[in-house]
């Protein structure tokens, strides 16, 4: 009861940030990054959740990313009414990509129960740079080749690196919501027998 209540609380955090996700304007200032919440959330879900609450909610963020960001494109050619438009990407590319980048992160769970916070912190970074990478691959590996200007690397690592400034205060929240719930985050180490 204590895990579904948390995973609970977890899952809407993880949908208010996506839905949400569009309001966050572009940083001028920075290359035009965004910065990007809800890899926080799937990183903190990835390291506190069980395997099957992992999947689940990497599934549920999949799921969701790609039904709000969904682009449909015709070809300037044959754009009339009749034409059908054709996704730019198939939907279920960002489970599946979700899923890897949660997969890999939950292998850090032993670590994370034993007290090591900062691990939320590098793996939301790399969550938030790996998705903008491989969006960016999808979008110019079809149709232009890959090219990779100079201020892509700022798109990319910059709401990384938001990313992991940002872990730090989301994960203090899940941590309190989690003593509340009475669910167990942590696992302290029992002493050794002599």
């Amino acid at each position: 009861m204590r895990t579904a209540a948390f995973f609970g609380c977890v899952l809407l955090a993880d949908f208010l940030a996506v839905v949400f996700q569009g309001r966050f304007a572009p940083l001028p200032t920075l290359f035009g990054a965004t910065v990007l919440v809800f890899p926080v959330i799937l990183a903190y879900g990835a390291l506190a959740l069980p395997f099957a609450g992992t999947l689940a909610l990497a599934f549920f963020n999949g799921l969701l990313w790609d039904a709000l960001t969904v682009q449909f494109l015709k070809p300037a050619e044959e754009f009339s009414l009749d034409t059908p438009a054709v996704p730019e990407f198939a939907m279920g590319w960002s489970i599946l990509l979700f899923g890897v980048l949660a997969v890999v992160v939950h292998g850090l769970r032993p670590l994370f129960l034993k007290g090591r916070w900062e691990l939320h912190c590098i793996s939301s970074g790399f969550c938030a740079s790996a998705i903008l990478l491989a969006e960016y691959l999808m979008i110019t590996f079809k149709p232009h080749g890959l090219i990779f200007p100079r201020e892509l690397w700022g798109r990319i690592l910059v709401p990384g690196f938001f990313a992991m400034l940002l872990a730090v205060p989301v994960y203090w929240l899940f941590r309190g919501l989690a003593t509340a719930l009475g669910y167990t985050v942590r696992v302290y180490p029992t002493k050794a027998r002599l």
